[in-house]
């Protein structure tokens, strides 16, 4: 497949090239920093940024696959980045006839009543809410959405079981599973294997 990833020069981003292009899959690396972006004979790099129309970015994304957003404001540019930015990749999707989305959001990003509750997500009011508005857009669009909702992130390495670490090597596999489309798919620790949790979902 040839497969668009919004936000490849990111941390999570990078691991998921990585993982792609080791299934055999051409990449088509979206990013403002395209010097960041991995080196590899089957990564194209493009410039792209989620400030732009609708129409710069379906002439950027041009004709894949399957659309990946792990972009991510860094809680500095929520709006126009993680919510607003997001839609309009939505939009340049269908625009371009692309019907795979998946995107990297937030565990419980679509339940504002946990957010105060759950350890971790007490100090991400405004990115979950940014996560809210662009998870529920997506629900509503014809697109073959998947929404990975993980907890908070860490940089320690992963054990290739349902964690934290894994979010990478998740949403890499997510591209594998039809029964994973127009589902929304909480990740948290685990022991399950991911190949066996996504077949179950």
């Amino acid at each position: 497949m040839k497969v668009f990833i919004a936000g490849a020069s990111g941390r999570v981003g990078t691991k998921l090239t990585h993982n792609l292009i080791q299934d055999g899959h051409e990449v088509v690396a979206g990013a403002r920093n395209i010097e960041k972006v991995v080196k590899n004979g089957h990564v194209t790099p493009v410039k792209f940024d989620l400030h732009e129309s609708v129409a710069e970015m379906a002439q950027a994304v041009g004709k894949v696959d399957a659309i990946y957003f792990t972009a991510g404001s860094g809680a500095k540019d929520l709006l126009q980045t993680d919510a607003f930015g997001a839609v309009k990749l939505m939009q340049a999707a269908a625009q371009n006839g692309i019907t795979r989305f998946i995107m990297l959001s937030a565990l419980f990003s679509l339940e504002p009543n946990k957010w105060r509750t759950v350890k971790g997500l007490d100090g991400l009011t405004d990115y979950n809410i940014a996560k809210f508005f662009a998870d529920n857009y997506l629900t509503y669009t014809a697109l073959d959405y998947t929404i990975l909702q993980p907890t908070v992130m860490t940089d320690k390495s992963g054990t290739g079981k349902i964690t934290v670490d894994d979010v990478a090597k998740t949403l890499s596999e997510i591209l594998k599973y039809q029964n994973t489309k127009r589902k929304i798919i909480k990740m948290r620790e685990g022991s399950t294997p991911i190949d066996e949790a996504l077949s179950q979902i």
